[in-house]
Order: structure tokens, then C-alpha cells, then sequence
């Protein structure tokens, strides 16, 4: 009897060590932000040095496309991704893949659900939680999942990896938390503890993810050792 295989690694080994690092860097800009807003119900110093939150300062045709790249972020547009993402994961073969593609993103928004009640930022009064952006969160940690399997497909790893991934990671965020900003649904800090949080989230599913996989190939082997001992 053979153990059963789940595809390969979502979470390349030789990338581990370079996220890993950009993980424990984001868990502290998560953080050190956290802190410094906790409770606020207005823009810092470093949003206002970016734009004015309050300003409705994007208009047609630009505020279209903000309003579309937002409906990504919300719960309709959410599932569609997710579920194309799913498909093409299984059509790849690469089930591992697809369970990162859905629980990676899901812990995401579950975090920064959590840290929003945590930490009590609030914009536009005092029932609108902002802080930090789950829309952001969501679609970076989307394009992290997928950019980790397009990285094990095309067997890249090291400085290459890491690039791709990062790089889809800062594009996803950029275009989700521009519209964020733009819509005036979230502060600029806002957008970044998303972003940030994501890069925490995902490298430690992915490594649960095979991890558990892992274990779960392991058994049916160890069952044919034990039955031919």
C-alpha cells in the first residue's frame, strides 16, 4: 500500500527562511501600529502625509474604478475568486494549493476582524472599525496563495521565489488598498496593517497546510509497515 500524495509543498523550503523573516517584520508593523491607534477615531500624522482621509478627492472615472476593485474585497466578489481560484488549483492537481486558497485568505479576514474589535480604530463614527483593512488583507493573501503555487510549479526558489511572491503580494495590496483610500473606507495605515497582516497569515498556513498534509501521507505508509511487521 502507498501513501497517497497531496501534491507538492505550498510552501517551498527554500523560501521559509525569507518569509519567514518578512512575517515576524510585518507581525511588528501590525503591532507597533496597533498601538499607536488604538482607540482613534481620526487620521495620524502619516495618513495625512499621504492624503486626507475625509477629502473626496477621486471622481469619475477614477472612483469607478475603485468602487471595482473593491467589489473584489466584498463578500460576493470574495467567493468568486475564491472559488475560481479552487478550480484552478484542482484542474492543476495541486490540492494542497487549493485548501491554502481558501483557508489562507479566510484566517486573514478573521484576524483582522479580530485585531478591528482589538484595537478600536474607528472612521466615519464610531460603529465603522477600521483598523486594519480587511478588504486589503483579503485580496493580498489571495495573490500570496496563488503566487506560492505558481513559485512550486515553475520550481523557482530562493531571491527569484521571494520576489514573485512579494511582489504579487505588494501589487494586490497596492490596487486593493488604493481603492480603500480612494473611497475613503480606510486610512493609508489602515491599508498597510491588511497588507501586513496577510504576510503574517499566509507563510504560516501554508507551512500548516503541509505540515498537516504531511502527516496525513504519513499514515497509510506507516499502516503497511506495521501490517507487514
Amino acid at each position: 500500500m502507498t501513501a497517497h500524495r497531496s501534491g507538492p509543498a505550498v510552501l517551498p523550503p527554500s523560501l521559509r527562511p525569507w518569509l519567514g523573516l518578512v512575517a515576524a517584520l510585518a507581525a511588528l508593523v501590525v503591532a507597533t501600529i496597533g498601538v499607536l491607534y488604538a482607540g482613534h477615531g481620526e487620521s495620524g500624522a502619516v495618513d495625512r502625509w499621504i492624503i486626507d482621509p475625509t477629502a473626496d478627492s477621486v471622481r469619475s472615472p477614477w472612483r469607478n474604478v475603485g468602487l471595482a476593485i473593491d467589489f473584489w474585497g466584498e463578500p460576493a466578489g470574495a467567493a468568486l475568486l475564491v472559488v475560481a481560484a479552487v478550480t484552478g488549483c484542482l484542474l492543476l492537481r495541486h490540492p494542497r494549493a487549493a485548501v491554502l486558497v481558501v483557508v489562507g485568505p479566510g484566517l486573514t479576514v478573521v484576524t483582522t476582524t479580530l485585531l478591528k474589535h482589538l484595537v478600536g480604530r474607528t472612521i466615519h463614527g464610531a460603529d465603522n472599525l477600521s483598523y486594519p483593512s480587511g478588504h486589503t488583507g483579503f485580496l493580498t493573501a489571495l495573490a500570496l496563495a496563488l503566487a506560492l503555487l505558481a513559485t512550486g510549479l515553475r520550481g523557482l526558489g530562493g531571491t527569484t521565489g521571494t520576489v514573485l511572491v512579494l511582489g504579487a503580494a505588494l501589487g494586490a495590496g497596492a490596487a486593493m488598498g488604493w481603492a480603500q483610500v480612494a473611497l475613503v473606507a480606510h486610512y493609508p495605515t489602515d491599508v498597510l496593517g491588511g497588507w501586513c497582516t496577510a504576510l503574517v497569515v499566509v507563510p504560516a498556513t501554508a507551512w500548516l497546510v503541509d505540515r498537516a498534509a504531511g502527516r496525513l501521507e504519513d499514515r497509510p505508509a506507516d499502516a503497511d509497515q506495521r501490517a507487514r511487521g
